[in-house]
């Protein structure tokens, strides 16, 4: 009876163990478990984080950029809007320094001589090469190849200046010796005129052909109203540019002395009887025999900005060219929100990709192969374990083997029956 209930109970529990041991296993219990992400810092929308939040460019509207190379003066007003003044440049262009938008012009492609309007694209290349305080010694090589007759600031070979002096002889006198020096610092002469070139392709414009970074006359230096206006807006976003082209006076050095020197825009200064402009920023003007009177400006009335260029005006003298930019300031803060734009100085907008390439350019990022973000910067994947030889003959699927539970079963009965004949020798004795 006792080995009976011995064996009863010894069979019971093996059975129950290989029931719990033999059940499958949950799936969420074997799953492997993906490696949490470390935290770092944001990436950038295409590495699926959150951008630092950047100032949103001006929402583009559709112009037809084919009406600035028609010929004639190109506006389309809307009701209550002023008319265009009628004005004697061969070239001229008003537009919204904000959002690019040309609100009327004439002959904007038109390729004239730009005469020291050419500054401004020189500035927008140069200015980055050097800080403002930084000082310089100039070198009589320096001033080699000045054209006859250009505008000086008085740059003397020996002397020392702060870059900051030399930008004002280019802003306030339209200094070529200042130019010739700070393009030195720069690069040189040569390839100065090939980073204006580059710099002038990368902003939209088209119709400038650099020699002279000065903007002195050289045989196929052109540019336009519309390219003028380009550089003009990119200078008054630059802080820097902005302080130089707006600076009315300043002292400039002369060893142990100094003089004062005037900015010769009349706009800026009200010289000559033109008045100063309400709003003015500057910018620069330009003569030379070849290209007449050039003029690039810009005025600030509210929250808007216009700049206006206007290239060679027929009748009226020298100072004609800043009474027709008054002209064109005056009419674009009256017509700015009653005239449909005729154009854009915003580059044309680069193409969108097809689809395809998009997908192969986001696989070719997965693969790790040109375009991909850098190593340090993608989530790390966890390496795959080396697969012993008794792994790999094991089935993929395989549960919990049942070969320990029979055999807890058979040591159990094994036990059972040992017990049983101790019992039974011990019952004869």
């Amino acid at each position: 009876m006792i080995v009976t209930s011995a064996l009863r109970h010894a069979a019971a529990g093996s059975a129950a163990m290989l029931l719990v041991l033999s059940a499958p296993v949950s799936a969420t219990a074997t799953a492997p478990r993906a490696p949490a992400a470390a935290p770092g810092p944001a990436l950038g929308p295409a590495l699926g984080a959150e951008a630092v939040a950047e100032p949103s460019p001006p929402a583009r509207r559709f112009v037809d950029r084919t009406r600035l190379d028609r010929s004639g003066t190109q506006v389309e007003p809307l009701a209550g809007a002023p008319a265009v003044p009628s004005l004697s440049a061969l070239s001229w262009v008003v537009a919204d320094a904000g959002t690019g938008e040309v609100l009327a012009a004439r002959a904007a492609h038109r390729k004239l001589p730009p005469a020291s309007t050419l500054k401004t694209l020189f500035a927008l290349t140069a200015l980055p090469h050097h800080a403002a305080s930084e000082q310089h010694t100039v070198a009589d090589e320096e001033l080699t190849g000045i054209g006859e007759g250009s505008s000086l600031v008085g740059v003397k070979e020996g002397y020392t200046y702060r870059v900051s002096d030399l930008w004002n002889g280019v802003f306030l006198s339209s200094g070529n010796d200042a130019v010739h020096v700070l393009a030195s610092m720069s690069g040189g002469w040569e390839s100065m005129a090939r980073q204006m070139q580059d710099k002038a392709r990368s902003l939209g414009a088209k119709d400038t052909h650099v020699v002279s970074p000065d903007g002195y006359d050289a045989p196929g230096q052109v540019s336009s109203a519309y390219d003028l206006a380009v550089f003009g807006r990119a200078g008054v976003q630059d802080p820097e540019f902005t302080r130089y082209c707006s600076t009315a006076y300043a002292d400039f050095p002369a060893g142990s002395w100094s003089y004062g020197i005037a900015n010769t825009n009349r706009l800026l200064t009200g010289a000559d009887g033109i008045g100063r402009y309400p709003g003015i920023i500057g910018i620069k003007n330009g003569y030379t025999s070849n290209a007449g009177n050039t003029l690039v400006a810009a005025a600030r009335r509210g929250e808007r900005t216009l700049v206006v260029s206007v290239m060679n005006p027929q009748w009226g003298g020298g100072l004609a060219v800043y009474q027709e930019a008054r002209s064109l300031l005056d009419w674009g803060f009256a017509a700015a929100d009653k005239v449909r734009p005729v154009g854009s100085l915003l580059p044309p907008k680069a193409p969108e990709e097809p689809e395809a390439e998009r997908e192969e350019a986001r696989a070719v990022a997965v693969r790790g192969g040109a375009g991909a973000p850098p190593a340090a910067l993608r989530t790390a994947e966890p390496r795959p374990r080396p697969v012993t030889a008794a792994a790999a003959a094991a089935p993929a699927d395989s549960g919990p083997s049942v070969a320990l539970p029979l055999t807890l079963v058979a040591s159990a009965c094994a036990a059972a029956l040992a017990l049983w004949v101790l019992r039974r020798r011990a019952a004869r004795a």
